[in-house]
């Protein structure tokens, strides 16, 4: 195993990552906006106010992306194990 081997493999781990977790961090981060405009045109300071629109908005891309979140993850793990042999070999 080489260090470009091992570049290459933390590369595509950080790839997927980024790629899995856009969907969930774009939409809390919107609401997270929407929400803070709602808050400084009302002047409302209410916690929960900003707080519970982002567990929804969460909840429903996990439920609608959920899916494909965790097949990608699944797929890269089942590729990563069946490499193994190779790496060491």
């Amino acid at each position: 195993m080489n260090p470009q081997t091992v570049l290459t493999a933390g590369q595509e781990a950080l790839v997927l990552m980024l790629t899995v977790s856009m969907p969930l961090l774009g939409t809390v981060m919107v609401v997270g906006l929407v929400v803070s405009i709602f808050q400084a045109i009302t002047q409302i300071s209410e916690s929960t106010l900003s707080f519970v629109p982002k567990l929804l908005a969460a909840v429903l891309v996990f439920a609608m992306a959920g899916p494909w979140m965790l097949s990608t993850l699944v797929d890269y793990l089942r590729r990563t194990i069946e490499s193994i042999p190779t790496l060491v070999a």
